[in-house]
């Protein structure tokens, strides 16, 4: 995998969120995974920028205009990629990925996520999607896909889809599988 499309908060939640978010930045750095990402400077989108950045790595942001309007674009990303739209800016971010890791968010980290695995059950790639499952933040998103397996609504091999894991260097390994 030579880069990755993380989704992520843009606020940044409680530390154990900021540093797990380090953790990772540097665990991409390390392994010259170049990250692709929103292209925010705040919240934990603007933390693994950093700490990717701060180890040596690429990173890429892709973000719509109207953010760079409110001032919250990345200025020392390896690219930046301004775009018209929030769907532009999710195809930019998957044509420019070999993967998808999602990171604890609010809803429209959800959103993303959720229309990459969508677009993954129709067949429109075959790109690994991780879930960093940082102290149990999506326990409850697995439950709700084994419920929505359970009701009828969702078939089993797609609750292997997406990789839940609490490690970035065992949730890139299960990925690279």
């Amino acid at each position: 995998m030579k880069s990755v499309a993380v989704f992520c908060g843009s606020r940044s939640g409680s530390d154990i969120y900021t540093s797990k978010a380090q953790a990772l930045g540097r665990y991409l750095a390390d392994n010259q995974i170049r990250l692709v990402y929103g292209g925010g400077n705040i919240g934990l989108m603007g933390i693994i920028a950093d700490s990717v950045i701060e180890h040596g790595g690429e990173a890429i942001g892709v973000i719509p205009q109207f953010l760079c309007d409110k001032e919250v674009a990345h200025k020392g990303l390896t690219e930046l990629h301004i775009v018209d739209s929030m769907h532009e800016r999710k195809k930019i971010m998957a044509d420019l990925s070999d993967g998808f890791i999602m990171m604890p968010g609010g809803a429209g980290t959800l959103e993303e996520f959720f229309e990459i695995f969508t677009w993954a059950q129709l067949d429109l790639h075959t790109k690994p999607i991780g879930i960093y499952n940082i102290e149990g933040y999506y326990d409850t998103l697995n439950q709700l896909l084994i419920e929505m397996h359970d009701k009828g609504f969702l078939d089993q091999r797609y609750l292997t889809l997406a990789l839940f894991a609490d490690d970035p260097a065992h949730l890139i390994e299960e990925m690279t599988l």
